[in-house]
């Protein structure tokens, strides 16, 4: 009788890029260690962990930009050790970094096709080169960008898009992708994504880095975690949870958005009415309460960052005025024990027609900002973390004239414990922090200086879900300490789930205001598209009868 032939299991795919026991070290310092990873062709694999785990300086060995201290790694087969990014671009590994790479005097166009630009005898083909750019920027679905516009001219939304397009290259093998949607809208979000799976079906593998779950589970098909330079696990995306993921990347399980009631809102701090700068902020009046955060949605363009700007005095309205109060029950709690706490603000109103000066003013009257772009607008990277952090109020840490260098350490030292910095010291310089220390960093200075209105632009772009809720945490602090928040995000879900309410910004005007219990994704979403589309949304008309609360974790960009 013959015998039933057996079937064999499929062999595994034969990877196309092997990592074997990768180690990187400063110093005396290891950020990674014996990492030994495989990345199939056509698959996308999640690199995530905590800020500082070692996912960039990875990325960064693979890419070209920096040397492992030890291992190495093969691709196709062959070893590959590329010495710099233009050498593993030659072997088509390419990386859409975090930080922008970007020339920002130069056009779209010629960032697109930088070291690659058209030209006959010498003399650029304009006409050609703007032809590529658009073929260029149609796969991302950016149509509506004018090629020949300066790079300075675009959001960081919309420079975002214009760096990932430029990588989105015929010959790319390997593209690693760093937090790609930290400033993305869920339109631009949805094309990425679609580009994502173009890629994929034609055998490119995708390394993606970021702190949205919820991305993960959507485009992933496996996840590498990474926990202190070391690689934890390797897991199928496919029915993985979220707490399992955090849990992993954390080392314990982080709950930091359950649902909470409304806030007991105090007194009026701060009054805006009828700001304006040209069209890009029309005429916004609102007003902001001891206590209490407010949130501001919209899409990329809606005109969230200039107002946040307007009120900061970083530029000059032409139209409206704002109010800042003060009282003499403030309270102010010291940073650090045994620092004596400043003096409680005399009953003052400062109003500035047109908005404050200069953002000296600005600060002088108790505003504060934590920018979007902490590295090139927030930070003095090169200098320590104690500079950066008592930079808001020197006099608070000199006496005639003289730096009191003791009381100085001694502050510092306070806030790297309430804000769990991980650094070596005060005197680390903020530029080798990761990006969760860095925003840490940002907000010792104004615990270093009390304010009473405190500006928050996309406070946890680039942020692990471990430090996203230790900022929480303080974020909660200083309402409950009597301070007014105003908090800008690009994600609905954190919005939902800090703010007591939120006002939806559309073409440059405050469209709708929602109060906590009000607000749905969906009413959220309406309004940030309503003054587009040249209607109106009235709070009562878009907000339903019962609120949806936020999930377990802020994953999504969704506006």
């Amino acid at each position: 009788m013959p015998s039933t032939p057996t079937t064999q299991p499929p062999a595994p795919p034969t990877p196309l890029l092997c990592i074997d026991a990768v180690g990187k070290d400063y110093s005396a310092t290891t950020v990674l260690d014996g990492v030994t990873l495989a990345l199939n062709a056509g698959e996308v694999l999640a690199l995530t962990g905590e800020n500082g785990a070692g996912k960039s300086t990875l990325s960064k060995i693979v890419c070209g930009l920096t040397p492992a201290t030890r291992g190495g790694m093969r691709l196709a087969g062959q070893t590959f050790a590329p010495a710099t990014r233009r050498e593993a671009e030659q072997h088509g590994v390419r990386m859409v970094m975090q930080e922008l790479g970007l020339v920002p005097t130069l056009t779209v166009a010629e960032n697109l096709l930088l070291g690659r630009l058209p030209n006959r005898a010498g003399w650029l083909q304009r006409e050609v080169l703007h032809a590529a750019a658009r073929t260029q920027l149609a796969k991302i679905g950016l149509e509506s960008i004018d090629p020949a516009t300066p790079v300075s001219q675009l959001g960081i939304g919309q420079q975002q898009m214009v760096e990932i397009a430029r990588n989105l290259q015929d010959d790319t093998r390997i593209l690693v992708l760093d937090e790609p949607t930290a400033m993305l809208t869920p339109r631009e979000t949805t094309y990425l994504f679609d580009q994502i799976a173009r890629l994929t079906a034609r055998g490119v593998a995708i390394v993606y880095v970021s702190h949205r779950l919820e991305e993960l589970r959507r485009i992933a098909d496996r996840a590498a975690v990474l926990r202190d330079g070391r690689l934890v696990d390797v897991l199928p995306m496919a029915g993985l949870s979220e707490d399992d993921l955090v849990r992993r990347m954390v080392g314990r399980s982080v709950n930091d958005l359950d649902h909470r009631p409304r806030r007991t809102a105090g007194a009026v701090v701060m009054e805006v009415s009828g700001i304006g700068r040209g069209t890009a902020v029309q005429d916004v009046s609102l007003s902001l309460r001891a206590g209490e955060v407010f949130g501001v949605a919209g899409l990329v363009g809606s005109g969230r960052t200039e107002l946040v700007r307007l009120l900061f005095g970083a530029d000059r309205a032409d139209r409206g005025s704002v109010t800042v109060h003060g009282s003499d029950s403030d309270k102010k709690q010291p940073p650090v024990q045994g620092v004596k706490a400043p003096k409680a603000t005399k009953s003052v109103a400062n109003k500035a027609d047109k908005g404050f000066a200069s953002p000296l003013a600005a600060i002088r009257a108790g505003i504060g900002l934590v920018t979007e772009d902490r590295k090139s607008q927030g930070l003095l990277l090169a200098q320590p973390i104690r500079i950066n952090a008592t930079l808001s109020d020197w006099s608070a840490v000199s006496r005639g004239g003289w730096l009191q260098r003791a009381l100085e350490h001694r502050l510092v030292q306070g806030f790297v414990r309430t804000l769990s910095i991980r650094c070596r010291s005060g005197e680390q310089p903020v530029g080798q922090l990761s990006g969760g220390n860095q925003q840490k960093v940002v907000f010792a200075r104004w615990l270093h200086r009390p304010v009473r209105v405190l500006l928050l632009d996309e406070p946890t772009r680039g942020v692990d879900v471990g430090a996203r809720a230790e900022i929480y945490t303080e974020l909660d602090r200083m309402a409950d300490e009597g301070r007014a928040l105003l908090m800008v995000s690009s994600d609905l879900r954190e919005l939902m789930a800090m703010a007591d309410r939120i006002g939806v910004m559309s073409a440059g005007r405050l469209v709708a205001v929602f109060e906590r219990g009000e607000w749905s994704e969906q009413s959220l979403l309406a309004a940030a598209f309503s003054d587009m589309a040249g209607r109106a949304t009235e709070p009562s008309a878009a907000a339903p009868s019962s609120s949806r609360g936020p999930s377990s974790a802020p994953s999504s960009a969704t506006a």
